[in-house]
């Protein structure tokens, strides 16, 4: 397991990060991802630390708060070192029927930070994210409202989830402005089969220096080998029941046949091949990886050994590459021979 530090910042975690959204769920959507019961996942929390892993992920929203619960209880249970851990836990939202019981304001943040807290059985979150954007609250309300969780001690660092570029540039200026607290990550989706970020984030964060920390990395199971073209109505696992994040189905499958041989050839699974191509990006921070059953977490876990050639990497780019799109082939086109010119020194 390596360990990168999180954006501009002297923290730092795991290339994986532990994500727990299949645990507690009972009903509806939280029910189709997982169910996972206490001592179902005291085991992969085990299991992940043991393999290195120091970073771990939740949200208040998932199951309704009861992921929290089990992560503390879990940490609880066996006697893990708080110290060694970087617990990351989100606002935003619903987590009641008040119509002030959701968003980024700053009733809802320092209301929920408690309520994480008290749930987590924890003194502090390490990384406080928003968890989307918030159009009804004014940005400099949120960024001063987790400047306060971070001068009263609750929140060590905080982050976004789910942000467009320009939002993400102007809280980051709000924040320059006001000197408040800085921004270090963006948690966000990116895989092999959905590598949007590129066309505008993926440059911003380069730009800004910020971390990323990828959700969804398999596309909700997509990527994992087990679907293909032939038997896609007869493959079971999540997407069975919970199509999401969308995926552009032939361009997917034509990921997951390049994958194939690369697999084989390495003698690891298609879904390690995806988590490692993540990790040769240099945008990537922490990827986050969530299972269901211990030999899910093992296949994951195992993806961090994994070295992809340089041919494999550029047979796998050119497989999934984004359609070009503008402005950014006319910015590639003006922009050419000045990055050219800076290269050679003239």
């Amino acid at each position: 397991m390596q360990y990168r530090q999180l954006g501009p910042s002297g923290l730092f975690v795991s290339e994986l990060c532990l994500g727990t959204m299949t645990f507690g769920g009972s009903e509806g959507m939280w029910g189709q991802i997982g169910q996972l019961r206490q001592h179902e996942a005291d085991v992969l929390v085990k299991n992940a630390v043991d393999a290195g892993v120091n970073f771990i992920d939740t949200a208040n929203v998932y199951a309704g708060g009861e992921s929290e619960r089990i992560l503390g209880k879990a940490i609880r249970n066996l006697g893990l070192d708080r110290d060694d851990l970087v617990i990351a836990t989100k606002v935003l939202g619903p987590m009641g029927e008040g119509l002030n019981a959701r968003g980024a304001s700053r009733k809802h943040i320092m209301d929920q930070c408690k309520a994480s807290l008290e749930r987590l059985q924890l003194d502090h979150i390490d990384l406080y994210q928003i968890h989307g954007f918030d159009p009804a609250t004014p940005l400099v309300e949120t960024l001063e409202a987790l400047n306060t969780l971070v001068q009263h001690g609750h929140v060590r660092y905080i982050g976004l989830s789910n942000w467009a570029a320009w939002q993400i540039v102007k809280a980051i200026g709000i924040a320059e402005a006001r000197q408040l607290a800085p921004i270090l990550s963006l948690q966000a989706y990116y895989t092999l089969a959905g590598r949007d970020l590129e066309r505008e984030v993926v440059p911003m964060l380069k730009s800004e220096g910020m971390g990323l920390m990828v959700w969804s990395p398999l596309a909700g199971g997509f990527l994992s080998g087990k679907y293909s073209r032939e038997d896609e109505k007869s493959a079971d696992g999540r997407r069975a029941n919970f199509d999401f994040p969308p995926v552009n189905r032939d361009r997917g499958y034509a990921v997951v046949d390049a994958m194939r041989p690369i697999a084989e050839a390495h003698g690891v699974s298609v879904a390690q091949i995806a988590l490692a191509w993540l990790l040769h990006q240099q945008a990537v921070t922490s990827v986050i990886i969530g299972a269901k059953r211990p030999d899910q977490l093992a296949d994951n876990l195992a993806a961090a050994d994994v070295r992809l050639s340089e041919d494999e990497l550029v047979m796998l780019d050119s497989v999934s590459a984004l359609p070009a799109e503008y402005p950014g082939w006319m910015l590639e086109l003006q922009g050419e021979y000045r990055v050219h010119m800076a290269a050679n020194g003239r």
